[in-house]
């Protein structure tokens, strides 16, 4: 039976839970815009109380590893690391899209899921989002994309499959997939470290870790930082 705290933090949502034996025990998430840095570690702090644990009791750590939010996975995986570091426990990353889709199965689990493909969107903005398309068993369809939604989008994936959109950037896309009968956006729905609890688990017992010292965030596409606006200067 292996304890996890499991760390989130690839968009807007803060997020930190403790998974036992792949399911989830407790959560705390805060969904205020750059918290990040100031709610993670109390989070896991009080977690810990709450449900009876010491840092030192945890079997491992785990982390959304992105993609998503440049500022917001160099928080989360560094404070991972950091745990990692200081409490001698390997780190397990979880692709942020491989853990929305296993949250949006498990929300549409008492439905019929024939011919049904599950869509993770993250804003990447504008009309840009990280996307990737995934059988209900969460075996992936479509690999993992940077793309810009328009009315071509998924067409031939429409043309045999009901699609689900999920996640903070499903719903800017809305007008334009609904032109679709086969799509259906899901309300509500959001990234998680509470989706996380099965895949750690089972990343855990396949000793699939990283390497503390030189693992780093997938951001899927480079850091491109904006021209201070100085008055007096072009």
């Amino acid at each position: 039976m292996a304890v996890i705290l499991n760390i989130e933090t690839s968009t807007q949502v803060c997020s930190v839970s403790i998974s036992v034996d792949g399911k989830t025990n407790a959560v705390k998430e805060s969904h205020t815009k750059n918290s990040h840095a100031e709610l993670l570690t109390i989070f896991a702090q009080q977690l810990l109380s709450d449900e009876g644990y010491a840092f030192n009791e945890l079997d491992a750590i785990a982390v959304s590893k992105g993609p998503g939010s440049y500022t917001g996975l160099r928080i989360g995986v560094s404070t991972a690391k950091g745990l990692c570091y200081s409490l001698n426990k390997p780190l397990i990353a979880i692709t942020t899209l491989d853990a929305m889709a296993a949250g949006m199965v498990a929300r549409m689990q008492n439905e019929d899921l024939g011919n049904t493909l599950f869509c993770p969107m993250i804003d990447a903005r504008r009309m840009e989002v990280y996307s990737a398309l995934y059988h209900p068993d969460l075996s992936m369809q479509r690999k993992i994309l940077a793309e810009i939604i328009d009315e071509n989008s998924f067409q031939e994936e429409f043309k045999d499959h009901r699609i689900i959109f999920g996640g903070d950037g499903a719903p800017k896309c809305a007008d334009i997939l609904s032109l679709n009968n086969n799509a259906h956006i899901l309300e509500d729905f959001l990234c998680s470290s509470s989706f996380m609890g099965q895949l750690s688990e089972q990343k855990f017992r396949e000793k699939d870790f990283e390497d503390v010292a030189y693992f780093e965030p997938f951001y899927l596409k480079d850091f491109v930082a904006g021209i201070p606006r100085v008055k007096g200067l072009k």
